[in-house]
């Protein structure tokens, strides 16, 4: 990569990369607070991670970092981001102590705006890296970055986008393919100083795929990996359920989905298995719609569909439930199962509960002038969701409050080149799904980001999709808002001499 472009990437100012952690401070012992209770405290360190974005020489990526401002944060911090390519955190090739230590590549620190106002950068082409990122102080809590690329033809063209994410240990991804036709990769990024050892499982319509190239793959430290899932195995499958799971070490995963004809996005993981799932968000106009399910247990699981409408729960006739074997890979095809109407699936078990993941391919368009995106089964948004990359035009909001109504308050950040904040307040009725009228910043110019709390009610998921006609196609890409994770519980404590006489 060249100087140029590595300037660019580092303007964005936190663009991100993998892990997400946190560091606290002791909280005082003169708290309000009884003893033994816990405060919610904003996180004082982040780490993301963003995987390569596109293979394509004419792919143009632009980054969106952005960190809401958060009661009780730190005034100072900073954010820094670096190309994963072996080079470790203090800036030296090799690791800690590895082969070329003391080496200065690059300057990983960075001054990204304030805390309120996004930041963004743009770059082109194939040869960009995934990247690894930390913020730490005022810049942590709620830190989110968003990575875009428009690809304009070939192999997977349209509109991919990915929020970039911490590093775990498992990850499971209802959805993917190895079909003639389809490429998708399985990006894995290490944000340590030591290797990671990683398995990667596929599982079809009749179980678990034969492929033992995914065994103990190694991803050096401070690298990505991207790896071809038609490689692993000589078996073509529609739609194949991805299990990655994490030997030594951690790392961040997510897989790129490309379609020879009908474009292509990220698939996020899913959210972990459990017995009652949401896919919050489908298009009004998705002119088709596909489930995606996995039973990673002994038991099979039946569950319910229904489509959480704007005016409540419905069944899609025909598809009333589902059976999903375990170990297999279950598809359910809905068709235009919103019927132009803002909508979500909600999944529920029948009779005993038993975990499964899930995912939704979803297509609009027809003819050659198809583009597809995907929606992992989601986690609620908690105390606060962040979504980053919105523009006046071409953003579209989606809340669902599955199980009792709930009121909801969004608000629309600074612009990242100018405007005023905007916030407004939603009633979500239970069982419902509302395409929201979100607010937009007064005076925008540049892209600007919202941030969904919570206000009273139920549980809230939510979904952001941009879109954009290009030739034609309707392209488009859809994140899911899980919470952003800007504040942790900790434990109040108080001194306790007695302790030091038993």
């Amino acid at each position: 990569m060249n100087r140029t472009t590595l300037s660019l990437l580092a303007g964005t100012a936190a663009l991100a990369a993998v892990t997400a952690f946190a560091a606290f401070d002791a909280p005082s012992a003169s708290g309000t607070a009884a003893p033994g209770t816990a405060a919610q405290l904003p996180v004082e360190r982040t780490g993301l991670l963003c995987p390569a974005p596109s293979m394509s020489d004419i792919a143009d990526t632009a980054y969106t970092s952005f960190t809401p401002v958060t009661k009780g944060a730190a005034r100072s911090g900073e954010a820094r981001m670096r190309p994963a390519t072996g080079q470790s955190a203090d800036g030296t090739e090799g690791g800690k102590g590895g082969k070329g230590a003391g080496k200065k590549t690059d300057e990983p620190l960075l001054a990204p705006k304030a805390p309120g106002t996004p930041s963004t950068g743009e770059t082109s082409g194939a040869e960009t890296p995934a990247l690894i990122g930390t913020a730490d102080g005022g810049f942590a809590p709620g830190w989110t970055v968003q990575e875009t690329t428009e690809v304009a033809a070939g192999t997977g063209r349209g509109l991919l986008g990915v929020n970039c994410t911490g590093a775990d240990t498992e990850f499971w991804f209802p959805g993917a393919s190895t079909a003639t036709g389809r490429t998708d990769y399985v990006h894995l990024t290490n944000p340590d100083d030591s290797a990671a050892v990683v398995d990667i499982e596929l599982y079809g319509k009749d179980g678990a795929i034969k492929s033992p190239l995914g065994e103990n793959l190694t991803v050096k430290p401070h690298a990505s990996e991207p790896i071809l899932l038609s490689t692993l195995t000589d078996e073509r499958q529609d739609d194949v359920t991805v299990h990655v799971g994490v030997r030594s070490g951690r790392v961040a995963a997510a897989v790129q989905a490309l379609d020879d004809k009908s474009g292509g996005d990220w698939l996020a993981a899913a959210a972990d298995p459990a017995g009652s799932l949401v896919l919050p968000g489908i298009p009004k106009d998705a002119t088709d719609v596909r489930l995606i399910a996995f039973a990673p247990g002994d038991d099979d699981a039946d569950l319910k569909i229904r489509l959480a409408s704007p005016d409540g729960l419905i069944t899609p006739a025909g598809n009333e439930t589902a059976h999903v074997k375990s170990g297999m890979t279950t598809t359910v095809d809905l068709g235009d199962v919103t019927r132009g109407e803002a909508g979500s699936l909600v999944l529920t078990p029948t009779d005993q509960a038993v975990p499964v993941v899930a995912a939704l391919r979803v297509v609009r368009g027809k003819g050659d002038k198809q583009e597809t995106a995907f929606i992992p089964a989601a986690a609620a948004v908690g105390a606060r969701a962040t979504s980053a990359d919105n523009s006046a035009k071409g953003t579209t909001l989606a809340l669902t409050a599955p199980g009792g109504t709930a009121t909801v308050k969004v608000t629309a950040s600074a612009g990242s080149e100018g405007g005023t904040p905007a916030a407004k307040t939603f009633t979500i009725k239970s069982g419902t799904t509302q395409d929201v009228d979100a607010p937009v910043p007064a005076g925008l110019k540049g892209t600007y980001a919202l941030t969904v709390e919570p206000v009273s009610g139920g549980p809230v998921y939510a979904s952001r999709t941009l879109a954009a006609t290009e030739g034609g196609v309707p392209a488009f890409t859809i994140q899911t808002l899980p919470n952003d994770h800007g504040t942790v519980a900790v434990p109040r404590t108080e001194q306790d001499l007695s302790v030091l006489q038993r």
